[in-house]
């Protein structure tokens, strides 16, 4: 069965849209967003014109050049001055530029441009947000999604960031080995932003996770001294093995206590504990392998009764004592209500209420939604559930919370 020219070009987006895009930065002089709309045009000729004449015979060296085209187009027509006019006549190559440096310390492209963005005149959030808008191709409404912030503030932070780089002529260049431990925090982060984004209960792009567990096992390679970098693919891998019985055949969700755990994947469980041990006997753990110290005490119960709750508790007030912040303090208050029951917890998710944090987060609503429910208050409860069940993203969550909803209101 032929393949149509469409899927050729979806596939060619999925893989080589962060290779063009950082080809066409450097292309345009450091212009993000101008790289970004030739190449974004270049796919959309792409569209128009191979399913007439077919595949090209080097499908991304034609992407590559329609975009330096388009970029040359623009910029003749956006300037007359004739120094101006000379650079672009400078610009044109008899050849495709190389997407890369091949004379690089790290031997993975893409990890290559993550090192490459996360410069250290960027704040953390702003190096995340821009390589996951330029180097994964996410939209801006799905990177606010992963920061919990609306979409027009994460407009102003990619807008903002790109400005810093072209005003301060910073080049888009691989940093020297001896700085690539000082970039590792802002890239680990973008790995797993990346693997969540593809962890979603839709059909989404899984594509991302399967990316980014790759790219965390090139790092942990890479960087072999460095334990968060085996303590975040660990993480990843200890989900992942999980997936299967996040939703039932009809694609229900499932939540973790009623899973069946016979379809987890015990290979990755596995696989991922011995690369957890190995990490926490390089030192002092950090956030990723902490967090996968909590994933593994899930994944390696035999049943949610036999989960080790208490030590989850201990693990996220280590947590929250080393990277604080309001998702581990709901993530604790969780493993509170298991150990403690729901009336210790509700007081903690309560203050993360009244203080105004995670508003647009819809599993901070149904968190306190389920806490009132079992602590006996319905009403409030039912109010909780509608305000989760107007922000959940997937459709498989939303009909979760109308069950949950319609039970916590029932007579009983």
């Amino acid at each position: 069965m032929t393949v149509p020219v469409t899927d050729h070009i979806a596939a060619l987006y999925a893989d080589g849209w962060s290779r063009i895009v950082a080809t066409m930065i450097r292309f345009t002089g450091g212009d993000w967003d101008l790289a970004e709309e030739c190449v974004q045009d270049a796919f959309a000729q792409a569209l128009v014109k191979w399913p007439d004449s077919g595949l090209p015979e080097q499908p991304l060296a034609w992407l590559t050049t329609a975009a330096r085209n388009r970029a040359i187009d623009r910029i003749r027509r956006a300037s007359t001055e004739a120094t101006k006019l000379r650079e672009v006549a400078a610009m044109e190559p008899t050849s495709v530029p190389p997407p890369y440096s091949t004379d690089s310390e790290i031997p993975d492209e893409r990890l290559e441009l993550m090192f490459t963005c996360c410069h250290p005149a960027l704040n953390l959030d702003a190096q995340v947000a821009l390589i996951l808008r330029t180097l994964a191709g996410l939209s801006t409404a799905e990177i606010a999604r992963a920061f919990l912030v609306p979409e027009r503030t994460m407009g102003q932070r990619l807008f903002r960031a790109k400005q810093k780089l072209a005003h301060a002529g910073i080049p888009l260049r691989v940093p020297p080995a001896h700085q690539l431990a000082d970039r590792l925090p802002a890239v680990l982060h973008v790995l797993y932003l990346l693997f969540n984004q593809g962890y979603g209960l839709d059909e989404g792009p899984t594509r991302l996770s399967a990316e980014a567990i790759r790219l965390a096992r090139v790092l942990a390679g890479l960087m072999p001294d460095e334990p968060e970098t085996s303590g975040l693919l660990a993480l990843m891998l200890l989900h992942d093995a999980r997936r299967p019985g996040r939703t039932d055949a009809d694609g229900n969700l499932v939540t973790l206590d009623e899973q069946d755990r016979s379809r987890w994947d015990r290979g990755r469980i596995d696989e991922g504990t011995a690369i957890l041990e190995r990490a926490l006997r390089q030192g002092r753990a950090g956030p990723f392998q902490l967090q996968a110290a909590i994933a593994a005490c899930h994944a390696t119960a035999s049943s949610a009764a036999d989960t080790d709750w208490p030590q989850i508790v201990g693990l996220y007030r280590q947590l929250a004592r080393i990277a604080p912040s309001v998702i581990v303090q709901l993530n604790l208050a969780v493993a509170v209500a298991m150990t403690e029951g729901p009336a210790a917890a509700l007081p903690l998710v309560e203050a993360i209420v009244e203080a105004g944090q995670l508003d647009g987060y819809h599993l901070l609503h149904a968190t306190r939604a389920d806490l009132l429910r079992r602590t006996g208050r319905p009403a409030e409860a039912g109010e909780s559930y509608r305000a989760a069940l107007a922000l959940a993203p997937t459709e498989a969550e939303r009909r979760f919370l109308r069950g949950r909803l319609a039970d916590s209101q029932a007579p009983h």
